[in-house]
């Protein structure tokens, strides 16, 4: 690195810094949230405690319905996801 490009980072750092902090930080909730929302574990669990909810009464077939579609299309994505992180793993 030249002398002039530390200079640049020493002089910008109290902008830059707490910019590239506060991206690094949306970047990490953005990946936790992608990992909860497709987490298939976590959807089937989801899944089983809606039929659950429908069984008891609590919600009537068709908020069942429209809610396992959700949660069924969700399963499929993350099986995607899943399946091409593995392709690529295997590359």
């Amino acid at each position: 690195m030249s002398g002039v490009g530390l200079i640049y980072k020493i002089l910008a750092f109290p902008v830059r810094g707490p910019i590239q902090g506060t991206i690094w930080i949306a970047q990490q909730v953005a990946e936790q949230v992608h990992r909860e929302l497709y987490d298939e574990d976590r959807i089937r669990a989801e899944l089983a405690e809606l039929e659950m909810r429908c069984d008891l009464g609590e919600i009537g077939e068709e908020e069942y319905t429209e809610a396992e579609e959700a949660l069924l299309e969700r399963l499929r994505v993350a099986q995607e996801i899943a399946a091409g992180a593995n392709e690529e793993a295997e590359e």
